[in-house]
């Protein structure tokens, strides 16, 4: 059955199983659902998850967003960090996607976000004029 003839909420679905991929990911690499759950024994946010809990998981048949503790405790299941499965509850829960700039500035960001804004052809000529001025540094160079 290709995509397009899957019903609209099934397609969201789908779409939005980002954190439920990761726990199949990383059920899939050898690391069975109890290993999983013995790892949140422990952890630093004093909540501990059980295998049933994260083969449901995997199934995407959670319907309720985990709470900071719950989240923590994914993080030390899968062995990934906190950002990742976060990034992932977010995606499929809330269907958000962060756009953040880590690492860069506020006057870097600032200027993104403007061109975010912009229609594609004012991009394109913000870019030209940004690399004209690159390489006419190099040219005096």
């Amino acid at each position: 059955m290709a995509r397009e003839d899957l019903p609209g909420d099934l397609v969201r679905d789908l779409d939005r199983d980002a954190l439920s991929r990761l726990v199949r990911e990383v059920n899939d690499s050898g690391t069975s659902y109890q290993k999983m759950a013995d790892r949140t024994r422990g952890s630093k946010s004093g909540e501990t998850l059980s295998k049933p809990y994260l083969q449901k998981l995997a199934t995407n048949a959670v319907t309720q967003a985990p709470n900071p503790a719950r989240l923590q405790a994914l993080a030390a299941a899968l062995q990934k960090p906190l950002s990742v499965v976060q990034r992932a509850a977010a995606l499929q829960y809330l269907d958000y996607r962060a756009t953040e700039l880590a690492g860069y500035d506020d006057d870097v960001r600032v200027i993104v976000a403007h061109l975010a804004g912009m229609e594609k052809s004012e991009q394109r000529k913000w870019r030209a004029m940004i690399e004209a001025s690159e390489q006419a540094g190099r040219d005096d160079a």
